[in-house]
């Protein structure tokens, strides 16, 4: 019991600890100025008839998806990711994967539109190639990284969001909460209701 007792307080103070590096990360004030810059262009953009392009490695893939889902229902700003597995594979395979999100901007972006680049070490070759490819087509690019503050993606973007850590899912989680942020403020409101018809029935 005391083995036990002391295992549960080791671990309490352990995620206190966790939680608290969550705490001078995502809640920064300095960030809230760079959230609002990212809703006037997502807006803009948006009034202007072009979209939004998200994508990311791993989880900052997953991210792209949630973000742009959520981004075009509800907030209504149109978005696209390229996170189908035939795609990746078939350009990664074709042109070698630090090329495959620039082949996929090629194909599928359009002037006027903002490309938004999610990497946690932002080293990672095909996000950094698809910035610079991304700024000569004459893309506006948002970049969201994390670790050392001189990483090179972190150089590229019109806009660039950084996170101050270098724990990888501290990183990612706060990309997702800043970029679900936007997406609220955009609607305006904090707690968007299930549209009608939608079950709210919870099984289980």
């Amino acid at each position: 019991m005391t083995i036990e007792l002391a295992s549960l307080r080791r671990d309490a103070e352990w995620l206190g600890a966790y939680f608290e590096r969550y705490r001078t990360t995502l809640f920064r004030q300095d960030i809230i100025p760079q959230l609002i810059r990212l809703k006037e262009l997502l807006w803009a953009t948006q009034a202007a008839g072009r979209k939004t392009i998200l994508v990311g490695n791993g989880g900052s893939a997953a991210i792209a998806s949630h973000c742009a889902v959520d981004l075009t229902k509800n907030a209504k700003i149109r978005c696209v990711n390229f996170n189908e597995a035939d795609l990746i594979t078939c350009l990664a395979n074709d042109y070698g994967y630090e090329q495959w999100v620039v082949k996929a901007l090629d194909a599928y972006g359009d002037a006027g539109d903002v490309v938004i680049l999610i990497s946690s070490s932002g080293q990672s070759k095909n996000m950094v190639n698809a910035a610079r490819h991304a700024r000569a087509l004459g893309f506006a690019v948002v970049t969201f990284t994390g670790f050392s503050p001189d990483n090179p993606l972190r150089a590229l973007g019109q806009l660039n969001v950084w996170v101050d850590s270098r724990a990888y899912n501290i990183v990612e989680m706060t990309h997702q909460a800043w970029l679900l942020a936007v997406c609220d403020l955009l609607v305006g409101i904090e707690e968007s209701p299930a549209p009608q018809g939608e079950s709210n029935v919870m099984v289980g």
